[in-house]
């Protein structure tokens, strides 16, 4: 006689009672200094990850360090509660990401697009990559070698961040003009290829250095590229299709999320970033060109409203900016910060001059693209998942998303003024402004 096996146990009383005020207190601070942020023109995400660094070991712990253990205890299973939210939010922010590329802006600004986007990644890429090999480890690196540390600290280097980018590009006014149309034409590049690295980099500090597990990765890799370009796009079309065929929103906005999770399931399996799989499925639903996107703007809200603070506040928890008072610990953030600026602004520059570029459309490329906000937030992140990271190494990482996003607005508006209109250009922002006009 079989026995059924006996249902798990529901969370009980007191870990339910802890995660419920967790995301209670996380959000509440979160929305609230994001808030005040962006009162100071700065990105939202800078209050975010400062909820999180003010609850976290860098304040709290040690202000009230009873209170830091009862709301944050060091339990795995509670741990793992809060992060599940934060992973669905990083999933669904992933997405919208990839929805904001636009595939023929990218195809139209071709070769200039081209040179800017590789300069901008190989240049940080490689001297990160020898940054790392020569920066502590034992302080820095989770444990997963230096060389996979490297590896990870060069791919942090060489992302850009689109959702930064172009809220920037609006702000200052510049979307419209070409500098602000290539801008965005080379992060979009940048991001591609930026995540693709970044899955392939996690794949091999799982899986080790080995060249046979190397081989798998990128085997992995182009076996997701295909059948997203074969299986994929086609699903999607069917998807969105259906989901059109009503008119109650919610269709859509599920139909979407579906999409979106099953691609990060799809490339988790095959030994990939389920991120990469959502920024992939993200690209398809933009290139459609079927998708209503007001339908979706209720799941946009929620996500950079709820989804989105809670997990850059959870990112902040992991912060510890008392670990910047080793003298070798703070060295290594300021080297690490310089070479993320020059290496993203040197590439650029050389990628713009290549592409018959001015010298100040080159400054204002590299100004743009240094603007790493939430994509370097979540690079690190799964590099403190992956343990290729320790809290040391994780906060450097975010200190320096947070300082090139501060950094980029100021200096992109100081080049972009040295830039001449062209009548193109004067043509477009009488049509971009008729646009933004309410009806």
């Amino acid at each position: 006689m079989i026995l059924a096996a006996a249902p798990p146990s529901p969370i009980g009383a007191h870990p339910m009672l802890v995660f419920l005020l967790q995301l209670t207190v996380l959000l509440g601070v979160a929305f609230a200094l994001g808030k005040l942020a962006t009162r100071f023109n700065l990105p939202a995400v800078v209050g975010e990850l400062a909820a999180g660094v003010l609850l976290g070991p860098s304040l709290l712990a040690h202000v009230v360090p009873p209170l830091s253990a009862w709301l944050f205890p060091a339990d795995a299973e509670q741990i793992h509660l809060l992060d599940a939210v934060g992973q669905l939010g990083v999933l669904l922010l992933v997405g919208f990401t990839g929805m904001h590329i636009d595939m023929k802006l990218v195809r139209s600004k071709g070769r200039t697009a081209i040179y800017v986007s590789l300069g901008g990644l190989l240049i940080p890429l490689v001297l990160g990559v020898g940054v790392g090999m020569v920066l502590p480890s034992a302080l820095l690196s989770g444990g997963k070698g230096d060389l996979a540390f490297a590896l990870f600290l060069g791919v942090a280097m060489c992302v850009s961040a689109i959702p930064v980018i172009a809220k920037t590009l609006v702000e200052l006014r510049i979307l419209h003009r070409n500098i602000g149309q290539l801008t965005i034409g080379a992060a979009a590049v940048d991001d591609i290829v930026g995540w693709s690295l970044l899955s392939v980099v996690s794949a091999m500090a799982t899986t080790g250095l080995r060249a046979g597990n190397i081989a798998l990765t990128v085997g992995s890799l182009v076996a997701v590229l295909v059948l997203t370009y074969l299986v994929g796009r086609p699903a999607v079309k069917a998807g969105l299709t259906l989901a059109n065929k009503s008119a109650d929103p919610a269709v859509t906005i599920a139909i979407v999320v579906v999409m979106l999770l099953a691609c990060a399931a799809g490339t988790h399996a095959l030994g990939l970033e389920p991120i990469f799989g959502t920024f992939l499925c993200g690209i398809l639903i933009s290139t459609s060109g079927i998708l209503d996107r007001t339908k979706i703007a209720p799941l946009r809200t929620f996500v950079m409203g709820v989804l989105a603070p809670i997990f850059f506040a959870t990112a902040g928890l992991r912060m510890d900016l008392t670990l910047l008072a080793e003298p070798e610990v703070l060295l290594s953030a300021v080297v690490v910060l310089v070479i993320a600026i020059l290496g993203k602004f040197v590439g650029a520059y050389l990628g713009a001059r290549l592409g018959k570029l001015n010298h100040w459309e080159g400054l204002a490329l590299g100004a743009g693209l240094n603007a790493r906000g939430v994509i370097e937030v979540i690079v690190a992140m799964v590099g403190l998942r992956l343990g290729v990271l320790t809290t040391a190494g994780y906060t450097i990482i975010v200190l320096v998303a947070v300082v090139t996003s501060l950094m980029a607005p100021p200096m992109l508006r100081y080049a972009v003024k040295r830039i001449e209109i062209t009548d193109d250009e004067r043509d477009r922002e009488k049509l971009y402004a008729a646009s933004s006009q309410p009806a």
